[in-house]
């Protein structure tokens, strides 16, 4: 009786055993691809942020800038009489 209860628990444990082990490679496998998914969507990122820093440098120069400024804007750099400058006391209302 007992000869036959540990066959029947071999038979059982052996068919468990590799069915858990198809399961976690499957499992693995899954995991495995959203990894290198999260990878690939991390190195496409660093792409576009590599390209709008260049946007931003680009548009940041001081010569475009001014050339806006004067050609579409219609500003112009103020004559010296024209600049006012404000001191503010410490401890006062702006300090």
């Amino acid at each position: 009786m007992l000869k036959n209860i540990f066959a029947l628990v071999l038979t059982i444990s052996i068919p468990l055993s590799l069915l858990a082990g198809v399961w976690q490679a499957a499992r693995y496998s899954q995991i495995e691809a959203g990894v290198l998914n999260a990878e690939k969507e991390q190195y496409e990122l660093i792409a576009l942020n590599k390209r709008l820093i260049s946007a931003i440098s680009v548009l940041s120069a001081p010569e475009r800038i001014e050339k806006v400024a004067t050609e579409e804007l219609d500003m112009r750099k103020a004559l010296p009489d024209e600049i006012v400058r404000i001191e503010l006391q410490k401890g006062g209302l702006g300090g």
